[in-house]
């Protein structure tokens, strides 16, 4: 409900929101620019009396004082017949410039309030301006799904692109958002009588006047009970008309001063509804709140991004749904392969697995996951790929699945494996994918294998489940399925490190740099072959090696700042890709992509940052820390086989412990006369640990999923006295991992 409820009235409004956010933003500056030149006595400081006797003293033929929204002070006034309108200093009375109001925000004003037009216009916008209330509301209890709760939105957001975006803008500017689309669809409501209408404090002009000698105007007493604070506007009587009389207007009423003796006559309060709409007035335009005009403005900036950003998620979804891949009906088909998808991406790695499926001979359909049928007669495999959407809920061409489960037949012998997709960096990683493996366990189904994880589109691992699949069913499957796009680029080896021979653990720091001799292709731009993409340590690197189906990915140890792109490979037995590399020399050549890791940084601050890894783990935890030039607390606790064979960048690492880049080194090897590993090391060091966590720290562990494993049961074993967990941690985006 709140997806439609937010999703419908933004596609339905977006122009005419995004003309009203600009403008918005462009009006809320004219707050600003006049108080700037706005000369404001403190309150108590000037009466009415006391300006009215200072401005008509420089300005003998004054008409009209009125105190403007922003504090400044204007007279109108004729001058030899001639009408003119001043600033004026309130405090001396002397004219300061003319008073012009600005055309250009008149005209913007105008563009703002009725798109131009006129009733037609207003209208539009008054419904914009309620539509973008639904938004606002629907959007935060969508962003509170999303981060795991209403607590959880002060949190670090986690993820990347489109969703990113629109969550992280939308965090900052659904207050500001709401609070001009409420005071705004009020206004629209009261102009179109669907509120009481404002009614005007103007009273009846008064039966009887002295009709004595004019006083001096500084004299009169309800002047002079009157602050400047609270002026709107002050006329004064017709030249030598004593019957006439001053008229006043305050923030509290307005009323009628007899020239001659001071005194308020038929004076009236201002209505609560008057209040109430002149309080909206200045919420929603600034106007006497410029800083708040300000605040506004910047939260309206968001909008057009919001909307583009939006509709692109909007779009990516609406793909997701309704596809079919099928060379078999649902009475045919002996396989069935269900997608649950969000925005489009599970589908590329389900048409790689229909079609191999298809090659080999069976008979398949693969369909979205709201989809399901009563029965599929002659299915003997059931395969679910299917990704998490928010706090473990279920993505858009899956959220009728669980209630159409209830209804399902399944035909005798049928088999099931679940795949799920996700991000290990949420606390949620393929929950709902978890929820239907136990779903259709719970129905009678048999499994076929355990349910697998495929973390940030690996296509590593989508080949490995795939090989366990081709195991149990005897079907050849070689899926290979990458969902990153390989524009590649070249870059030749200029030098290398080898360790761990002697320890039956090779490992090599692989530095390259940009091949020369001709151009390449990145993106949609021509760069000279001696410039590098861009990348920070942390960061991924994808390469295809000669006869290699899928890509293997490598965490970078530099950024492209430092001119080179260093990796840290330790050599897997019977690995196609780490033996290539391995195998260069300097001067050898290699293709690669880059895929960005934004969700593995140190956070920015000066909280400690606990840096955790094991073998060639090592390698972002070293560029984090050779980038540490404001050298914030940063330790490094890291294991590997022997000091002698295999104390990788250990050169590097005592630098920046002199330079202070690295505030602490605690190192374990397994194969020395200590034989530790790193977690002993992370045990022993408790104390430390729990005092930095306590204060605010961030851990990030990279290397082995074993080893990360072994980490995470330590550390939850330090947080007990604090009351954490690792989970918590997580959601706090205070404990990241890339593990392997």
């Amino acid at each position: 409900m709140w997806r439609k409820l937010h999703s419908l009235p933004g596609l339905l409004t977006a122009v005419f929101l995004i003309v009203l956010a600009v403008t918005g933003t462009i009006l809320s500056i004219s707050p600003a620019l006049e108080r700037s030149g706005a000369i404001v006595p403190a309150v108590g400081e000037v009466t009415v009396a006391q300006l009215a006797e200072r401005v008509t003293a420089h300005y003998p033929g004054t008409e009209q004082i009125k105190r403007l929204p922003s504090g400044g002070v204007v007279v109108y006034y004729m001058n030899d017949g001639n009408p003119g309108a001043d600033r004026v200093n309130p405090i001396t009375g002397q004219g300061i410039a003319p008073y012009q109001p600005s055309a250009f925000f008149r005209w913007i004003k105008d563009l703002h309030r009725a798109f131009l037009m006129d009733n037609g216009g207003r209208l539009i916008a008054g419904v914009s301006a309620f539509l973008m209330v639904l938004m606002c509301i629907s959007g935060a209890f969508m962003l509170s799904r999303r981060a795991g709760g209403w607590g959880a939105l002060l949190r670090p957001f986690k993820g990347a692109g489109d969703h990113r975006i629109h969550s992280e803008l939308a965090r900052f500017a659904v207050i500001g958002l709401l609070l001009s689309a409420l005071t705004g669809s009020y206004m629209s409501a009261v102009r179109f009588g669907l509120l009481p209408q404002v009614v005007g404090s103007e009273p009846d002009f008064p039966a009887e006047v002295s009709g004595g000698t004019p006083a001096v105007i500084g004299s009169l007493k309800a002047l002079k009970n009157t602050d400047l604070s609270n002026l709107h506007d002050l006329v004064f009587p017709y030249p030598n008309d004593p019957q006439d009389v001053f008229s006043l207007s305050t923030r509290q009423g307005a009323g009628f001063i007899d020239q001659s003796t001071g005194e308020m006559l038929q004076y009236e309060a201002t209505p609560v509804n008057s209040q109430l709409y002149d309080w909206m007035m200045r919420l929603h335009t600034g106007e006497g709140l410029w800083w708040l005009g300000l605040i506004l403005g910047a939260t309206a900036l968001t909008v057009p991004v919001l909307s583009i950003s939006g509709t692109r998620i909007w779009w990516k979804r609406r793909r997701a749904t309704g596809r079919v891949l099928d060379n078999a009906d649902i009475a045919t088909a002996d396989t069935i392969i269900l997608v649950g998808t969000e925005n489009n991406t599970t589908w590329g790695f389900a048409r790689d697995l229909h079609e191999q499926m298809a090659a080999a001979g069976r008979r398949v359909l693969s369909v979205d996951m709201n989809q399901l049928a009563d029965t599929y007669p002659q299915a003997t495999t059931l395969l679910v790929l299917t990704s998490t959407y928010g706090d473990g809920g279920a993505p858009t061409s899956a959220n009728k699945f669980m209630e159409k489960l209830h209804h399902f037949h399944a035909p005798n012998g049928l088999q099931f494996a679940v795949l799920g997709f996700g991000d290990k960096q949420f606390a949620s990683f393929c929950k709902f994918a978890i929820q239907v493996d136990k779903g259709l366990a719970f129905i009678g189904l048999e499994r076929l294998a355990a349910v697998g994880f495929v973390d940030r589109k690996s296509t590593e691992q989508f080949t490995e489940w795939g090989n366990r699949i081709a195991v149990v069913t005897g079907v050849p499957l070689a899926l290979s399925h990458n969902p990153v796009p390989t524009t590649r680029f070249e870059l030749a080896l200029v030098d290398r490190a080898d360790f761990g021979v002697a320890v039956q653990a090779p490992t090599s720091i692989l530095r390259f740099g940009p091949a020369s001799g001709k151009k390449i292709l990145w993106g949609l731009f021509r760069k000279k072959a001696n410039q590098l993409p861009g990348f920070d340590a942390g960061d991924l690197i994808g390469i295809l090696p000669p006869g290699g189906k899928a890509p293997r990915y490598y965490s970078l140890a530099s950024s492209n700042e430092d001119g080179l792109l260093e990796i840290c490979v330790r050599k897997q037995p019977d690995g196609l890709c780490s033996g290539f590399l391995h195998n260069l020399t300097p001067g050898d050549r290699i293709q690669g992509f880059i895929q960005h890791n934004p969700n593995f940084r140190p956070a920015a601050g000066h909280h400690p940052t606990i840096l955790i890894g094991a073998g060639a783990g090592i390698g972002p935890l070293t560029g984090f820390i050779r980038k540490n030039n404001a050298k914030h607390p940063m330790y490094l606790y890291w294991g590997g086989r022997n000091p002698q064979s295999d104390f990788l960048y250990e050169p590097e690492l005592s630098r920046y412990l002199e330079d202070s880049r690295l505030s602490g080194l605690n190192t374990a090897f397994s194969r020395a006369p200590e034989s530790a590993y790193v977690q002993d090391k992370i045990s022993e060091d408790a104390s430390n640990v729990c005092h930095m966590i306590e204060t605010g720290a961030q851990i990030l562990v990279c290397g082995g999923r074993d080893m990360a494993s072994s980490v995470k049961q330590v550390i939850n074993e330090i947080l007990l006295p604090l009351n954490l967990d690792v989970d918590t941690l997580e959601r706090d985006g205070r404990y990241l991992e890339d593990v392997y």
